[in-house]
């Protein structure tokens, strides 16, 4: 019985040691993150969203109004009553958006495509990807109207090797830097994506999305290059990186 008792003990204390030995080792992911997003650089690119933002022309700008309550507390607030420090203790702002398609954002293929996905359909991986920047920011400085074109990312490749399947690939214009002026940031000519460009990157190089600065990338008669290339991200930072390419992960 004593030999028995023993045996049992020792077998629960080799689970025990072993479950020590488990939960002591640290978890991949936080090894991840002490060992680089702890001391990644981060840079934030957005821009506060104004009554003035820029925005396609076909949409127009949003409207900005103090928040009202939406329905009366009894001995609080009534009904279309607007909220103030000095009542309620707090304000809140309201907003009149005529579109989804402000500032930095995402073209889900339901954007093109009544079946395609939405954004909500779309994987949260989408948010972790290899970045590529390709940066044309100094032939748009003389051509406002240039496009990317495939000579363009051939000549980064040459650089820093062939461009990753299902990585992201933004291209950076400096665009941004009109953001001040909404008329002409929303005027033609502006820099964009060649359609021969968009097919090698989405056709050859199987690229998960591309991303540009100008409100718009594709000036194409029949908009094909925004069709084809599915999904897009409009990015309109307020402060590129020097590095054409990011070494450590960067926060959008």
């Amino acid at each position: 019985m004593k030999a028995m008792s023993f045996v049992r003990l020792a077998a629960l204390g080799a689970v025990l040691a072993a479950s020590s030995a488990a939960s002591a080792e640290e978890p991949a992911f936080w090894k991840f993150y002490e060992q680089s997003l702890k001391s990644a650089k981060y840079i934030d690119l957005t821009h506060a969203f104004a009554p003035v933002q820029p925005v396609w022309p076909g949409f127009g700008p949003a409207k900005f109004k103090p928040a009202v309550a939406g329905a009366d507390i009894e001995g609080y607030v009534k009904k279309g009553e607007e909220f103030t420090y000095e009542k309620h203790g707090f304000v809140a702002s309201a907003y009149d958006l005529t579109t989804d398609q402000y500032g930095t954002q995402l073209d889900p293929p339901s954007h093109w495509n009544p079946k395609g996905a939405t954004i909500s359909d779309l994987p949260p991986t989408f948010a972790v990807r290899p970045l590529v920047v390709i940066d044309i920011s100094g032939k748009a400085k003389t051509d406002e109207g240039y496009h990317l074109k495939v000579s363009d990312i051939e000549e980064w490749e040459k650089k820093h090797g062939r461009i990753p399947e299902g990585s992201v690939v933004f291209v950076r214009s400096d665009w941004y830097k009109k953001w001040n002026e909404p008329e002409r940031f929303a005027k033609a000519p502006f820099p964009g994506v060649s359609l021969d460009a968009l097919k090698f990157l989405h056709l050859e190089r199987k690229i998960l999305f591309h991303g540009h600065e100008p409100l718009d990338t594709d000036t194409t008669p029949t908009l094909e290059g925004e069709y084809c290339s599915c999904t897009t991200i409009s990015c309109r930072p307020k402060a590129w990186p020097i590095s054409t390419r990011f070494p450590r992960p960067a926060h959008w």
